[in-house]
């Protein structure tokens, strides 16, 4: 049984409350690399992620691909073009099969009427949201790739990093085409860069996904 009080923005409900706002949840499932929604489509949708992986995605001016966030499970996306009743300023994309729970702009509208608690804790995790997709778009713009790879990695370990006896495993599958896209770079460059990182002892991998052997190494590098 689904609890939304996992989702952060809305751990401070009570049962009963939790209880009002499973009638506003709309399930949806999504196919790996299928499109969620597009920038500019009209924001109609507050989603969840009760299961899978939604990579949020932007073109540079050389229309190539950036990933600016991956929203893992117990996550949202979309909340700020809904709540503004602005288009999505982005696109959003399943990474691999996908169950979704959605609200409309307004049934949404009604839930933060009815909890006025929960805009306050949605606004508090939009902006730190904001923050770090700007600070990713000004380290493609400054940083060499060595640093921006160090620093995607250090930012995802301590998102979805688990210590396990190796070192700190992060627990999401990523292939060296996706951090290509979250730090602007090619997937030769990103292939380049990560062989080199574990040569050096820094990484590793363990079932598909990164380990990180030496945090400091890494931390050196960022």
């Amino acid at each position: 049984m689904f609890d939304i009080r996992e989702v952060s923005i809305f751990s401070t409900l009570t049962a009963q409350e939790a209880k009002e706002i499973s009638p506003y949840l709309f399930p949806e499932t999504f196919k790996k690399k299928q499109t969620i929604f597009s920038e500019g489509d009209p924001s109609e949708w507050f989603y969840i992620v009760k299961k899978g992986k939604v990579k949020i995605t932007k073109l540079s001016q050389e229309g190539k691909e950036i990933i600016l966030e991956i929203i893992s499970a117990m996550e949202f996306f979309g909340g700020i073009a809904v709540i503004r009743g602005f288009p999505y300023p982005a696109n959003a994309v399943a990474m691999e099969d996908t169950e979704a729970l959605k609200i409309s702009r307004n049934n949404l509208m009604k839930i933060m009427d009815r909890f006025p608690g929960l805009m306050f804790s949605m606004a508090t995790n939009i902006g730190e949201r904001v923050k770090n997709s700007h600070d990713m778009l000004k380290s493609i713009a400054l940083e060499k790739v060595d640093s921006r790879i160090a620093s995607l990695l250090i930012k995802l370990s301590e998102k979805a990093g688990e210590k396990i006896p190796e070192g700190l495993m992060i627990n999401m599958k990523l292939t060296k085409q996706d951090i290509a896209e979250m730090v602007g770079t090619t997937v030769e460059t990103s292939i380049r860069t990560m062989s080199k990182l574990s040569k050096n002892g820094v990484l590793s991998s363990k079932a598909g996904k990164i380990v990180i052997k030496d945090l400091a190494g890494l931390k050196s590098v960022s």
